[in-house]
Formats: C-alpha cells, sequence, structure tokens
C-alpha cells in the first residue's frame, strides 16, 4: 500500500549550488526551495544607498567587512539564504569561506519587495533567531522604515521601528558611531 501524500523533498546545498544561475534569488529554507524574481528600482538604490554608508563606515571604522546579496549564507544542510546585505565583525570572521558564509553573521539586512515580505517578516525573521544572527533589519522601501530586531539572551524582539518622516537616524550597538540618517537612506535616486 502506497502513502496517501508522497513523502516531501528536501533540498539539500549540495541542490542549491545547482539551481540554474538565472537572474533570480534562489534560497532554502528547511528545506524548501523558495524563488524570487530580481528586485525593483527603489529595492536596488536602498540597497546600493545602504551598503555604501556600511562600507564608508567599516573603511574609517576596519571593525569587520559588509557583503551584499548574492552571497551565499549556509547555515545548515537545508538552510541557505542571500540576504540582501550582511555584516560580519571581525571575530566572527571564522564563518567566511572563500565561497560563502557558513554560520550566524552579526548583522543580516533584507530590503522587502512586494513578493518578499511575508518570507522576509516572519518565515527568515524566524530562521534568524533560531541560528543566532545578532541582529535584523527588515527595511520597507515603501513606507521608508526600517524594522530591527535585536538577540537578548534566546529572544529575538522588534526593538526598535524607525522611519524617515519621524526624522529618525539608524543606529546598532554593532558598529558604535555609527549614524544613517533615514531621509538620506530613502532619497529617491531620481531627485535633483
Amino acid at each position: 500500500m502506497k502513502p496517501a501524500t508522497p513523502p516531501s523533498v528536501k533540498f539539500t546545498y549540495e541542490d542549491f549550488v545547482n539551481f540554474p544561475n538565472d537572474g533570480k534569488r534562489h534560497e532554502i529554507i528547511d528545506g524548501e526551495h523558495c524563488v524570487t524574481p530580481s528586485p525593483n528600482t527603489k529595492h536596488q538604490a536602498v540597497s546600493i544607498t545602504l551598503a555604501a554608508m556600511l562600507w564608508t563606515y567599516l573603511k574609517d571604522h576596519p571593525i569587520g567587512s559588509v557583503f551584499a546579496a548574492p552571497f551565499d549564507v549556509v547555515f545548515s544542510d537545508l538552510d541557505v539564504v542571500e540576504p540582501d546585505l550582511l555584516y560580519i565583525s571581525r571575530e566572527r570572521g571564522r564563518i567566511l569561506t572563500d565561497q560563502h558564509v557558513r554560520g550566524a553573521p552579526d548583522l543580516v539586512v533584507e530590503i522587502l519587495s512586494p513578493g518578499t515580505r511575508k518570507t522576509d517578516v516572519t518565515v527568515k525573521r524566524k530562521l534568524y533567531e533560531r541560528f543566532g544572527v545578532h541582529e535584523y533589519w527588515i527595511v520597507d522601501p515603501e513606507l521608508d522604515a526600517i524594522e530591527i530586531h535585536r538577540r537578548v539572551n534566546e529572544a529575538f524582539p522588534r526593538v526598535a521601528e524607525l522611519t524617515a518622516e519621524a526624522g529618525d537616524v539608524l543606529t546598532t550597538p554593532l558598529l558604535p558611531g555609527f549614524a544613517a540618517p533615514l531621509a538620506d537612506l530613502f532619497a529617491s535616486p531620481f531627485s535633483t
């Protein structure tokens, strides 16, 4: 007698490295293959602006490195993601390999797109919490806002919600002295 429902297939890192290079973001979360289309213009503008802010800070304060997608973060054989941005402190540098990150970055940044909102806000937040990421920024280019989750003991609560409208400035204890005004971060790339 065969089962009513076939056993589910779990994808692994070995499968992941064989996914097509088709310009889409391929990730595996709990063995499930997730595919999202390439991001829109505002997503890309916010991503490059925030990466530049972080890179400039780290150039003057060489305490770690920032990386941008596509760059694989391998948490386990069944959990491989490509965050938009990530920061790894010098102390955690051992998790960097020649090809990817193997372990939890200090900071992970996901920039929401219409197709990724639910995954970034719920599924990935839980994934990053489970694997020990210290801080997670959920950047919303539609609302010009950032939600910050920070590890407090074993919990991963939302510790701040910042908006450009309120004139908020993004800071973090991971990067002492880093200050990014949200008005600058979310400025239109086409404004004069």
